[in-house]
């Protein structure tokens, strides 16, 4: 493998295992503000449970991916320091203001939260909650300016080679930021939905917590429901507002090497130097339909179309796109057959749905890691699309250096992630049977649960 393939995959790994800890905590950190409101109105002690045990998964997360962006920022001088050099006067005041903004107020009050339950009053845990989640949207919405600036870059002029600023305006707000923002924080947020309804579902099946786990799947799952439709709405806007800029990158995804297929390919295997595919599933007429022409007359371009030295690599695209795709088809199905159980009244009897839950835990996670891999190899071989190469942004290291780097960072990772995920088992075994206020009624009361029984 090359320089340039050594420092993508080092960045890849280092990317695909921080995004999976925003992918939960992100979106748990606001349904945090939700438990924990609930009890503060109704003063439901299974409202606090649910804090208290959701919070234990939070922090460690929380703490892990913080670690894990930092390194990043490292990597940007170390493996990209002609992509840092050139690209720093508009990207670094912007990370800066993730710093100053975002790290601080998570800072500010993080401690409130994870040790404030019972030593503050009821107010003050609220607003300590709600601000570690504004926190994090600050974070994210300060990544996703940068990333999208990489996307669709606008307002600024090029200066012997570095990208000077002349409108921080259109830098920050550019083409595809407003768009890409929502369609991430609704994705974080039924991402961990997803993720507390398994969960929620695994104490259903083992008759543990009734009442915590109820209103846990009640809460997982209407969250999802309200918002999921809202995020393939979203979505569709992103594409427009991102697309247009990159046709290379619709080419990719579509899975087209030729144009005038007005098909949707739904399984390929494309062969890069070839350029074809050694196999295919291809609906007729559908990826017509997508665009909105029944008369299944608009094809879908093919990638020949773009100069072959600028082509992104397509079993990457393609496959990045699929993976956030059929992940979003599988929730939503998911979430229609749970409506309807919900208004059979069947939900809580369910007992196969249930145990189908806990396989989905993973599933917006799963979409969210996709949908970054769509968007960061289909923007390929640009680091700044059309400004600026990848192979021009890397910095010149000795390859047996970097290598040993990607080895050492890829077992690293997989430790901490394996630790992680063994954190939460272990969490989920013991169960949250001890997080119920001491002076509650018994968690399997109907009235200790409100409405989460129905």
């Amino acid at each position: 493998m090359s320089l340039l393939d050594l420092s993508r995959w080092q960045f890849a790994i280092t990317v695909l295992f921080h995004m999976t800890f925003p992918a939960i905590t992100v979106g748990l950190s606001i349904l945090l503000c939700v438990m924990y409101g609930l009890h503060w109105k109704t003063g439901k002690p299974v409202y606090l449970q649910m804090f208290r045990f959701w919070r234990r998964i939070f922090a460690v997360g929380f703490a892990i991916g913080v670690v894990a962006g930092i390194v990043l920022v490292f990597e940007f001088g170390l493996d990209w320091g002609p992509f840092a050099a050139k690209t720093g006067p508009v990207m670094g005041p912007i990370l800066g203001m993730e710093v100053v903004t975002a790290f601080a107020v998570e800072a500010g009050f993080i401690g409130v939260l994870l040790y404030g339950d019972g030593r503050v009053k009821r107010r003050t845990m609220f607003i300590a909650t709600v601000m570690v989640a504004v926190g994090t949207l600050l974070s994210s919405s300060w990544i996703i300016a940068n990333n999208s600036w990489m996307q669709t870059p606008a307002g600024f002029k090029i200066v012997d080679g570095v990208f000077e600023p002349t409108d921080w305006a259109q830098i920050i707000f550019n083409p595809s930021f407003l768009w890409r923002w929502q369609h991430m924080v609704l994705a974080v947020l039924v991402s961990a939905s997803f993720f507390i309804t398994g969960i929620g579902a695994y104490y259903l099946v083992k008759g543990r917590a009734k009442s915590f786990a109820r209103c846990t799947v009640s809460i997982g799952l209407g969250v999802a429901a309200i918002l999921l439709p809202l995020q393939i709405f979203v979505g569709d806007h992103t594409a427009a507002a991102v697309l247009p800029h990159q046709i290379s990158k619709l080419e990719a995804l579509e899975g087209n090497w030729t144009g005038g297929d007005t098909g949707f390919v739904l399984f390929a295997i494309p062969d890069q130097e070839a350029r074809r595919n050694i196999a295919e599933v291809d609906v007729p007429c559908l990826g017509s339909a997508i665009q909105k022409d029944l008369s299944c007359q608009t094809a879908v371009p093919g990638l020949q179309q773009t100069p072959e030295a600028d082509q992104p690599n397509m079993a990457a695209v393609f496959w990045g796109f699929r993976a956030m795709f059929f992940s979003a088809l599988l929730m939503f199905g998911t979430l229609f057959y749970a409506t309807v159980l919900r208004l059979r009244r069947r939900l809580w009897s369910a007992t196969r749905f249930h145990r189908f839950l806990q396989w989905t835990i993973p599933v917006g996670i799963v979409a969210i890691l996709g949908g970054w891999v769509t968007a960061e190899t289909g923007r390929q071989p640009w680091v700044v699309f059309g400004r600026l190469r990848t192979s021009e942004a890397v910095s010149h290291l000795a390859p047996a250096q970097t290598l040993f780097s990607v080895i050492g960072f890829a077992l690293l990772y997989l430790a901490m992630l394996t630790a992680y995920l063994a954190y939460v088992v272990r969490t989920i075994r013991i169960g949250p049977e001890r997080d119920l206020p001491q002076a509650a009624p018994s968690p399997n009361l109907a009235h200790a649960s409100g409405r989460c029984e129905r």
